[in-house]
């Protein structure tokens, strides 16, 4: 019994460590097959393991995320407003940049994960922070919202995928136009901005999309386990 314990922890090891690999590469939709066959083992064993999508997405991405959160708390220490906001939005982008799972998994709404949607809070609160700092010292244009910091993220990560092989500097000269766009100075008066309740609801249907919406629901046609009929049985 002591030894099939430790082939489980093994396996529960070696599905985490290829859905970090390839949920980086691919994104949150990535074949599970494909992170089964990378681990080593049979897809019957990782929904042993792991039951949802969602549960394997957190288990391999939740100690990037508390980097994203450790980033913004870096950032709060720098004296400067100014510098301190700019250096997260550089360090989150470039965080975002080097994983696709990551980047979908900040832009969904995960109310069957407690520890996720803690730490998306917590970041929520350390940006809000950076945000009114640079504010209040005159740098950052005072109709800047939250919202508008996850939209400089949306755009980035379609730059990365679009042209990430070609051209893998390019998000960097996006992220530095966006900055130069946030300075006050005297600019032109924003359209306005989605509201939070519009992000949120957006960050909903793009988890669905990915089939990491709640514990226990899958994406219409796209069934993360195999069905009774597929002729796959479990080990």
């Amino acid at each position: 019994m002591v030894q099939l314990r430790a082939d489980a922890e093994r396996n529960r090891l070696a599905l985490i460590d290829a859905a970090r690999a390839v949920f980086a590469d691919q994104g949150l939709e990535a074949p599970l097959e494909e992170i089964a066959a990378r681990a080593g083992v049979g897809i019957a064993t990782l929904y042993r393991r792991f039951p949802t999508r969602q549960d394997l997405a957190v288990a391999a991405l939740i100690e990037r995320l508390e980097r994203y959160v450790a980033i913004g708390e870096d950032a709060l220490e720098v004296p400067d407003a100014w510098t301190g906001f700019s250096t997260f939005v550089e360090q989150a982008c470039a965080l975002q940049a080097d994983d696709r799972g990551l980047s979908d998994l900040l832009f969904m709404a995960l109310p069957g994960s407690e520890e996720v949607e803690r730490l998306r809070r917590l970041a929520q609160a350390r940006t809000a922070e950076l945000i009114e700092r640079a504010k209040a010292d005159g740098r950052l244009r005072p109709d800047f919202v939250p919202e508008d910091l996850r939209l400089l993220l949306l755009g980035q990560a379609a730059i990365v995928r679009v042209t990430g092989k070609e051209a893998p500097g390019a998000w960097r000269r996006y992220v530095a136009l966006m900055l130069d766009a946030f300075c006050a100075q005297d600019r032109p008066v924003l359209p306005v901005a989605p509201t939070k309740a519009q992000m949120t609801k957006a960050m909903r249907r793009f988890a669905e999309e990915r089939g990491c919406a709640v514990r226990g629901t899958r994406t219409p046609n796209r069934p993360d386990r195999p069905s009774p009929a597929s002729g796959q049985v479990e080990a």
